[in-house]
């Protein structure tokens, strides 16, 4: 897989960065919900200082994406559980209809 240099504009500044070409509009839309993050951040807050910004924004998106790791677990534990409930109703009529014939 072959990566090529794509430049992108966050809070100011210019980076130019390798990705695969089926991955840039990806990153594109990446780093415009950055520099939304961030420019919403600096007016809410009135922090100026750069650092200080990029750094509270990856707090909150690894505190989202844990959020969603967890919802994530969740359903699939809750899925198992109905699936396998689902299994031994089945399980049970099976039995239940060996039994009548």
């Amino acid at each position: 897989m072959s990566a090529q240099p794509v430049d992108i504009q966050i809070f100011g500044r210019s980076l130019r960065v390798n990705c695969p070409p089926e991955q840039i509009e990806a990153l594109q839309a990446a780093a415009e919900e950055l520099d939304q993050r961030l420019h919403n951040l600096k007016e809410r807050t009135r922090v100026t200082n750069t650092e200080q910004l990029v750094f509270i924004v990856a707090l909150n998106i690894c505190h989202e994406l844990a959020q969603e790791k967890m919802k994530t677990r969740d359903y699939a534990y809750n899925m198992e559980q109905k699936i396998k409930m689902l299994q031994q109703t089945i399980e049970k009529a099976l039995l239940e209809q060996g039994k009548i014939t």
